[in-house]
């Protein structure tokens, strides 16, 4: 026991990095998704363009290669930023996409009559867009959006394979250096990720019941 113990200051390390990756990636692909979403339906061609390449190119690349990119590319071409920004850059760029199309399914399910009478009372597109569609794409999107987060918070173990120590590098570590509690380090770490993704999950479905209700 005294052994397992000791072990707690890496988890809690790891476990602490996890949760910064999933918190800042998760804010800058929400917000990232939002800008891609929005250019998805502009009524400007090249913003459509552009935010369609941008989906297809960021959602089908694999994420390792993603964080290849990131971690080996980009300081090559100069940029001397520590690997754990780099990690939050990669997360964020692979993860937004998934949310700009969770977001366009929800803009989809607003009543067109919604925009047609924000555009009535003199409303521009953006102003259409922030004030009127969004607002609503949310409320309905917001299940499938944390489903989105779910995966995030799985993904953020890839960043353990590019100088990242996260949960998932630490728990690695661990269990080279402590051959004979490999069991018990394992299903820590498993415990630690389900401490995040299980309330999540929850939340999404108590969001997902009010949603119903307010329909």
């Amino acid at each position: 026991m005294e052994q397992y113990l000791s072990l707690w200051p890496t988890f809690w390390e790891g476990f602490r990095v996890t949760l910064l990756l999933l918190a800042v990636s998760g804010v800058l692909s929400l917000i990232l998704g939002t800008l891609i979403a929005a250019m998805r339906i502009s009524p400007i061609g090249s913003l459509r363009v552009f935010a369609a390449f941008w989906v297809e190119i960021a959602r089908n690349t694999p994420l390792t290669l993603v964080f290849f990119f990131f971690a080996v590319v980009v300081p090559f071409l100069g940029a001397r930023l520590p690997f754990v920004p780099l990690a939050i850059a990669a997360l964020a760029y692979y993860t937004s996409p998934f949310v700009a199309e969770a977001l366009r399914s929800g803009i989809n399910g607003v009543p067109v009559g919604q925009a047609e009478a924000a555009r009535s009372i003199g409303l521009g597109f953006s102003q259409t867009v922030s004030l009127v569609v969004l607002p609503q794409a949310f409320r309905m999107t917001i299940p499938p959006l944390i489903n989105v987060f779910i995966a995030l918070t799985k993904n953020t173990s890839v960043a353990g394979g590019f100088f990242v120590v996260e949960l998932f590098a630490g728990t690695r570590a661990l269990a080279n250096a402590n051959g004979n509690m490999v069991i018990p380090i394992l299903l820590t770490a498993a415990a630690l990720y389900l401490v995040i993704t299980v309330p999540l999950g929850l939340l999404a479905g108590q969001i997902e019941k009010r949603v119903v209700v307010q329909r």
